[in-house]
């Protein structure tokens, strides 16, 4: 069914904790990953670190959790092309608190699409086009800039200041998931437009692929 923005919610991953060595990451149609007595449960979102390029710094969400292995949800690395067998082992990092961002305007997003490389053999008239991968995907929100002192606010500012790897999370109104591996930046810039709120901005610069959940 189609869906309309409102009542869409917007969470930024404020607490990390420590990362933990992973040491084996399968490759399977959802990749099983070892890491001794990681503590994780099904449902918790982790970020991801790896030598396997296409996953790395995304985020991901448990299921099948056991004493020592877990499955990153969605994550197919099936390919030994793209995931070379044996050498896509990293660190996992548990979100352990999302905040909510509140008084969110105008969400709108940027990237994420093909990028593509055009050749052409000097004794041919026709060129050729090959992918080449995928552009950064980022996200823009303005704010209530009254909304000052808030937690979503607060946490925005803190990793404004310091810019660590954190996640965006948004549910929408059907209760699908997006998750964008990104760095933050809050403009705190009042914009002020006659007949208009007094507004910030905040981006999110992507950091690989964002994964989206049905729910």
């Amino acid at each position: 069914m189609a869906q309309v923005p409102t009542g869409s919610t917007f969470y930024v991953a404020s607490t990390i904790a420590s990362a933990k060595t992973t040491t084996i990451v399968t490759n399977a149609a959802e990749a099983v990953v070892t890491s001794a007595a990681h503590g994780y449960t099904n449902g918790d979102f982790v970020i991801v670190t790896s030598g396997w390029g296409r996953i790395h710094k995304r985020s991901f969400r448990i299921k099948s959790a056991t004493t020592d292995t877990f499955v990153l949800e969605g994550c197919d690395t099936s390919s030994t092309t793209y995931f070379p067998a044996g050498t896509g082992v990293g660190t996992v990092s548990k979100v352990s608190t999302f905040t909510q961002i509140t008084t969110v305007m105008n969400p709108s997003s940027s990237g994420g699409d093909p990028k593509t490389v055009e050749y052409k053999f000097i004794e041919s008239e026709i060129a050729y086009q090959i992918n080449d991968g995928f552009s950064a995907t980022s996200y823009t929100l303005d704010l209530d800039a009254d909304s000052i002192g808030t937690a979503g606010y607060t946490a925005l500012k803190a990793l404004t200041d310091v810019q660590t790897d954190t996640v965006l999370k948004i549910v929408t109104r059907s209760g699908s998931i997006i998750l964008v591996p990104c760095t933050v930046a809050l403009n705190e810039a009042i914009s002020f437009t006659d007949g208009q709120i007094n507004k910030v901005k905040a981006q999110f610069a992507g950091n690989n692929r964002a994964v989206r959940y049905a729910a």
